[in-house]
């Protein structure tokens, strides 16, 4: 009987950039993507959730003034958070004053900059009307579909825009890894802004009915968040699979801050970015290992 060779297929490498939200604490993705930025490091696909998908638009642009204006200047503003917008909008965020005023006029941001993307990017958004998180490229979305991507529930209005109801799709996916593996990325960069050590917790009961009670139009919404810190430890749970085969590399601050989700000055936010910056600089040589294409 003949006997037929094997070949050993190289599998095609794939990468991609994921970013996790953290509200004030993207400080520190901002510092990293400023690296990536310096360093010329470019991927196939990139996935953004809540603040992550902001850093990861302003990262697209190549535009490291930006990510430092927005990350540790613009994100300190008291028009934005606090007592001013709460008496002006009756929430503690201003997500449209944010977006229409700080990030569009001030910042100079256009959203049209990113219809020639070359890398094909994506950011998660919580349809009401499906009740779950959908992604959508970067290349076809509009403003106020990245506002919805930050616009956190209860704390944020409901975003209405081509006819959906949407909010931050961190509601289900706080690390968007299932969306990249689910997309054939094998080589995946991940920067988050928890500690490596993080364990999410249930949600408060309050909390979850504060949610049935504030969108009757969604079902799913509720007993998705009731099950947010499950869905958390299946994400890190993965992330850690794969740095174990060398599929990943996972970032995360390597130092403590007192910078919170909605808090934190401004020179402590400086020093967070500064700290992304630099613990990508410590793990260069792994970065650049995991997306060698001929690896």
């Amino acid at each position: 009987m003949a006997r037929h060779k094997i070949k050993n297929v190289k599998k095609k490498i794939k990468t991609a950039l994921v970013l996790e939200g953290g509200g004030m604490r993207g400080a520190y993705t901002a510092g990293a993507l400023s690296w990536l930025l310096d360093n010329n490091i470019e991927f196939d696909n990139a996935y953004g959730i809540s603040t992550g998908a902001v850093h990861l638009c302003n990262f697209l642009t190549g535009s490291k003034d930006r990510l430092f204006d927005f990350s540790v200047d613009g994100i300190v503003d008291k028009r934005i958070v606090g007592i001013k917008p709460l008496l002006r909008c009756g929430r503690i965020v201003d997500y449209e004053f944010l977006f229409d005023h700080i990030i569009k006029e001030e910042k100079q941001f256009d959203i049209n900059d990113l219809k020639n993307c070359k890398t094909d990017a994506y950011i998660g958004l919580y349809e009401l009307s499906e009740g779950k998180t959908e992604y959508y490229s970067v290349r076809d979305i509009s403003l106020k579909e990245l506002q919805a991507s930050t616009s956190l529930p209860i704390i944020g209005k409901i975003v209405e825009d081509k006819g959906r109801q949407i909010l931050d799709g961190g509601i289900t996916d706080m690390i968007p890894i299932q969306q990249a593996v689910k997309d054939g990325c094998n080589r995946c960069l991940i920067i988050t802004t928890k500690p490596g050590d993080y364990v999410r917790k249930p949600a408060k009961k309050a909390i979850v009915e504060l949610m049935r009670l504030s969108y009757p139009q969604c079902e799913n919404i509720a007993e998705d968040y009731k099950i947010r810190h499950l869905n958390y430890q299946k994400q890190i749970d993965m992330i850690k699979e794969m740095k174990d085969k060398g599929e990943a590399v996972y970032c995360f601050p390597s130092r403590s801050s007192n910078v919170t989700r909605m808090g934190g000055s401004r020179d402590e936010l400086a020093v967070l970015f500064e700290l992304g910056y630099n613990d990508m600089e410590e793990r260069k040589e792994q970065i650049l290992k995991l997306l060698e294409k001929d690896s």
